[in-house]
């Protein structure tokens, strides 16, 4: 999975780096974390990657297109390397899992906006909010681990 890596990242024209394979791999193998997850995962195996490297890492990997950041209302920022596709996020309110949910098929009724004001809407971003089902069956145990690492 490395080469896939190094070569998606020299697709996009950035230097393949340590910390860069590193952020690539904690987002593949745990999507829709958080800055301080990523840097725990990615310390994990590299203890002498700084704070500030995977901050730097986290931005230009999402500027070049390779991550995504999703923040729903009330929640932090979370990264995802999920982006060949488009698909949206269901957000547990209890708990805050967030877990991957195909796109409606058909016409995509939210990029023709009632009122655009003008401009020419080339993205939408759905979030569904609801009970996931641990939280929804009452499982407390769920409720910790789903705050600590699915989101």
């Amino acid at each position: 999975m490395t080469s896939d890596f190094e070569a998606r990242l020299r697709a996009v024209s950035l230097r393949v780096t340590r910390p860069r394979l590193a952020v690539l791999a904690a987002l593949r193998d745990h999507p829709h974390v958080d800055t301080d997850t990523v840097i725990a995962l990615v310390r994990a195996d590299h203890p002498t990657v700084s704070h500030q490297a995977v901050y730097d890492v986290l931005r230009a990997l999402t500027g070049a297109g390779l991550v995504r950041r999703i923040q729903p209302a009330g929640a932090t920022a979370r990264y995802e390397s999920r982006v060949a596709d488009d698909h949206d996020h269901v957000v547990c309110r209890s708990c805050g899992a967030i877990a991957d949910v195909e796109r409606a098929a058909g016409h995509a009724p939210c990029l023709a906006a009632p009122d655009g004001g003008g401009y020419l809407v080339d993205a939408a971003e759905v979030v569904y909010w609801g009970t996931c089902p641990g939280c929804a069956a009452g499982g407390a145990s769920h409720r910790t681990a789903s705050s600590e690492g699915s989101r």
